[in-house]
C-alpha cells in the first residue's frame, strides 16, 4: 500500500509540473502576442499620423496659393479631396486653340510668381528660390502634375478624336509659360526613393500630363454650356511625400 501510495504521489506530482510548465508557456505567448499588439498598435497610429500631417501640410499649401492668388485677382477652385488647384479654361486659351491667350500668359505669369514663393517651403532647398513663409514644412510635395482637360464634346480630325492632343499642349504650354515666367520653378526638386531603397535621388517635381474628355469633373456630366465650360480646364495637381518619423521630427527641431 504504501508503494501505491509513493506511486500515486510521484504520478501527482508529474501531471502538476506537466501544468505549471503548460501554463507558463502559455503566459509567456499571451505576453509576446500583447507585445506584438502594441507594436502593431503603435505603428498604425503612427502611419495614420503621418499621412494626417502630410493632408494638412498639403491644405496649408494649397490655402496659401489661393490666398496669394486671390491677392493677385486671379481666383482658382481648390479640390481639397484630391489635391487639385483648378485654372478654368476660359481664362487661359480661347475656344480650340491650344496657345495661351494674352489674359492667359498674364493669369499663368501670377501663378508662376506665387509658386515661386510658396512651393519651396515644401520641397528640398533651392539654391535660388527660397521659402518665403514662416516655418519650412516638415512635409515634402512628391509631384505636381500639370493636366490638360477638355470638355466631352468630340472634335474629330484625321478620322479621330483630337481632344487628348488638345488637353496635353495646352498642359505642355501653361508648363512652359510658368517656367518662362520663373525659370527655377523647373529646378524645385524631392527625394526619389525605388521600391525597397533606402537612399534617395533628387528628381524634379514638375510633371504634365493630358486627359482629353475622359476625366470629367464629378457632377458635371451633362453637355449643358455649364458643364461644358467647367470641365475645360488646366489642373496643378499636388501629390505629398509621407516623412520617415525621424525625419520629421528633425526637420521641426530645425
Amino acid at each position: 500500500m504504501a508503494r501505491l501510495s509513493r506511486r500515486a504521489s510521484a504520478h501527482h506530482e508529474e501531471d502538476e509540473g506537466y501544468f505549471v510548465s503548460m501554463s507558463d508557456m502559455l503566459t509567456g505567448l499571451l505576453f509576446v502576442f500583447i507585445i506584438l499588439l502594441l507594436y502593431f498598435a503603435f505603428q498604425f497610429r503612427q502611419t495614420t499620423q503621418e499621412l494626417t500631417g502630410a493632408n494638412q501640410a498639403r491644405k496649408e499649401l494649397l490655402e496659401e496659393l489661393q490666398r496669394r492668388l486671390d491677392r493677385e485677382g486671379l481666383p482658382v477652385e481648390i479640390d481639397w479631396v484630391t489635391g487639385v488647384l483648378r485654372l478654368p479654361d476660359a481664362v487661359l486659351f480661347d475656344s480650340g486653340n491650344a496657345d495661351l491667350s494674352d489674359s492667359g500668359v498674364k493669369a499663368v505669369a501670377k501663378v508662376a510668381n506665387v509658386m515661386a514663393a510658396v512651393m519651396p517651403c515644401y520641397t528640398e532647398d533651392h539654391p535660388r528660390l527660397k521659402c518665403r513663409l514662416a516655418a519650412k514644412s516638415p512635409y515634402r510635395i512628391d509631384a505636381l502634375f500639370i493636366e490638360g482637360h477638355t470638355d466631352k464634346q468630340l472634335l474629330i480630325r484625321g478620322g479621330r478624336d483630337t481632344n487628348i492632343d488638345l488637353s496635353t499642349s495646352r498642359a505642355i504650354n501653361t508648363y512652359l509659360a510658368l517656367i518662362g515666367k520663373q525659370p527655377d520653378l523647373d529646378g524645385l526638386q524631392t527625394q526619389y526613393r525605388g521600391l525597397g531603397s533606402k537612399s534617395g535621388r533628387l528628381v524634379p517635381i514638375l510633371s504634365v500630363s493630358g486627359y482629353g474628355l475622359n476625366r470629367t469633373i464629378p457632377g458635371y456630366d451633362s453637355f449643358s454650356a455649364a458643364d461644358l465650360s467647367k470641365n475645360r480646364r488646366i489642373d496643378l495637381r499636388f501629390l505629398m511625400v509621407t516623412p520617415d518619423p525621424e525625419s520629421a521630427r528633425n526637420m521641426l527641431l530645425q
